[in-house]
């Protein structure tokens, strides 16, 4: 049984359980070797199994794990190892701050068809990834769905069977016992989406009811009728399903979808507090009433009268033409 303080895998220290999902409790953990927090999950194994089931139902465990290893995507959980512990089958992956999906639209409600448009594109390019090396996602929902708190989205439980589909976002054929494909991944991502805009899933919550109604989905419907089909022959490729929510969105993946568990972004006082120096890398502008007014023309000052002439002025001028006058007359007689 996993408490916590316990290490497993002789290097991992589980911290505190930070969530529940279809496959299993996620932990906090601490890698004791590298010094880093992960996310750590016990890969849930059915019950009631034979001894030789259960054996086979862990290697299979085993072997969807590190297939999920294989994956690299912005868009997808990074899992770090996988390995056994005793009768258990651990998996180690990066840590995200975030909520699920499911938890972001139990508490804010539905996405305009914009925002759903965008975050299919994320979720779609991941799923495409996974289709180019073979592997199935099987139960994507919005509890695999994290919308982290720096605004970005991680699809999680790559390929992990775990629980099983949940029915409401479970394709047709999937749920009348055929093995999944990527185009039950198409149907997922078009049931997931569904949800977001519309607030139910498709076929209500245990996949049975009667043919959804597109009612919120605006320039979104026609391209989730389409991933909705019950045929899955006739649903479009994952790649297509991408290239018609780009040209939904017009390629924008940042629609202003950003949960509001994000940290706040720093903002610059517009005045500076009391005894502190404005930064000078910005500069703020300059209002309106005071941008290029010309300074109002001084009055005009009443003439000066003229003074008068000085007394001493006539006599000096006199002397200095004397002066001149002996000047030229000694020039003349004496050089």
């Amino acid at each position: 049984m996993s408490t916590e303080g316990s290490v497993v895998g002789e290097r991992y220290r589980l911290d505190q359980p930070i969530g529940r999902g279809r496959a299993g409790i996620v932990w906090l953990a601490l890698d004791l070797r590298l010094h880093r927090t992960v996310a750590m999950k016990r890969l849930l194994i059915p019950s009631g199994l034979t001894p030789e089931q259960a054996a086979q139902a862990r290697e299979q465990a085993f072997l969807e794990g590190r297939n999920a290893a294989k994956i690299e995507h912005k868009c997808a959980i990074t899992v770090h190892d996988v390995f056994h512990e005793n009768d258990d089958v651990w998996i180690v992956m990066e840590y995200i701050p975030s909520r699920s999906m499911a938890q972001f639209l139990a508490e804010h409600g539905r996405l305009t068809p914009e925002q759903a448009a965008g975050l299919g594109i994320q979720l779609g390019s991941t799923l495409a990834t996974l289709h180019a090396a073979n592997i199935i996602h099987r139960t994507l929902e919005p509890g695999t769905v994290l919308l982290a708190d720096d605004g970005g989205v991680k699809l999680t439980d790559i390929g992990i069977t775990g629980g099983g589909p949940t029915p409401a976002y479970r394709a047709p054929e999937v749920a009348r016992g055929l093995p999944a494909t990527p185009a039950s991944d198409v149907y997922s991502l078009g049931a997931t989406l569904y949800t977001a805009v519309e607030g139910v899933p498709p076929y209500g919550e245990n996949g049975q009811g009667g043919p959804p109604s597109i009612d919120n989905a605006g320039p979104l419907s026609g391209a989730l009728g389409k991933m909705l089909r019950q045929d899955p022959v006739t649903r479009p490729t994952m790649n297509d399903t991408v290239r018609a929510l780009n040209a939904i969105s017009h390629g924008d993946t940042k629609t202003a979808f950003v949960p509001p568990t994000a940290p706040a972004m720093p903002t610059m006082p517009a005045t500076p507090p009391p005894g502190t120096a404005a930064p000078t890398a910005i500069q703020q502008p300059v209002p309106p009433q005071q941008a290029f007014q010309p300074r109002p023309a001084a009055p005009p000052q009443p003439p000066k009268p003229a003074s008068a002439k000085p007394k001493w002025l006539i006599p000096a001028v006199a002397v200095a033409v004397a002066i001149l006058v002996g000047v030229l007359i000694a020039e003349l007689f004496f050089v």
